[in-house]
């Protein structure tokens, strides 16, 4: 009986896929190219922030924040470098960084103090934390090609 299943008619290789290489990075278009820069770039900006955090925050305040920004720099790291890469892999890293950016934005606006510190809190979520975070939210649903 098993054998039957294996030898079906139905399964005449019409519908098998092609073998995928394993070596080699797979080509990667000009719009993957530049999301995979756009998102190492931001991660590697959040580097030299991490120590400006630490160095400027009370040090039970800096833990956290600290750890967090980290969290983003690495899920953006690993998503950009995946990304460049091609493939599929890039989606869980830009999954979590999309998540981080978002809670990191909406904290920062909860908790700033009226005036400079929530303009600034308003800026940088308007032009870095949530355009970022909507961008990884895209590239982790598989909308994008190229």
């Amino acid at each position: 009986m098993a054998l039957i299943a294996f030898n079906s008619p139905a399964d005449d290789g019409r519908y098998a896929t092609p073998p995928v290489a394993c070596h080699g990075p797979a080509r990667v278009g000009a719009a993957r190219r530049w999301q995979g820069r756009i998102l190492a770039c931001a991660g590697l900006a959040l580097l030299p922030w991490l120590g400006y955090l630490a160095g400027t925050l009370p040090p039970a305040e800096a833990a956290a924040w600290v750890a967090l920004d980290a969290l983003e720099a690495a899920a953006l790291l690993t998503a950009g470098t995946l990304l460049l890469r091609g493939g599929h892999r890039h989606r869980a890293p830009a999954t979590a960084a999309a998540v981080l950016l978002l809670a990191d934005a909406g904290i920062d606006l909860a908790t700033a103090a009226p005036g400079p510190e929530l303009a600034t809190a308003i800026a940088m979520a308007v032009a870095a934390e949530l355009p970022l975070a909507a961008l990884c939210a895209w590239l982790a649903a598989g909308r994008s090609r190229g």
